[in-house]
């Protein structure tokens, strides 16, 4: 089993695409192939890393279920947000502790890290 690190990060501006959705129609794969051919139109960017982020509301882990929504995020690190591509998104990625899962391989390995 993949174990994280768990880490103390800065905050980090990210610039990316996001799709609302459950574990039960889990989309992750589409999310990817969609950002993926569009991520060089984004300037700017910080490093090489690919950020797969999911932002669970607080109560999503008590009373259990995979019919329940998550945000689901595909982006990259970026200096500032002068400049977001249509239809993308930006994002601030607050200080904080985390839970880091690192992804090596191709893209079609990814589930196993999911």
């Amino acid at each position: 089993m993949l174990q994280p690190r768990i880490e103390i990060l800065s905050e980090r501006k990210l610039i990316g695409m996001s799709v609302i959705m459950t574990l039960s129609d889990d989309r992750t794969g589409a999310l990817w192939q969609s950002f993926m051919p569009r991520r060089r139109e984004i300037r700017n960017t910080i490093g090489s890393e690919l950020y797969s982020l999911r932002i669970y509301d607080s109560p999503y882990f008590k009373n259990f279920s995979p019919d329940r929504k998550f945000e689901n995020w595909a982006a990259v690190e970026v200096k500032d947000f002068d400049t977001v591509p249509t239809g993308m998104e930006s994002f601030i990625l607050p200080d904080g502790l985390y839970a880091v899962f690192l992804h090596r391989g191709p893209a079609s390995s990814g589930p196993k890290t999911f």
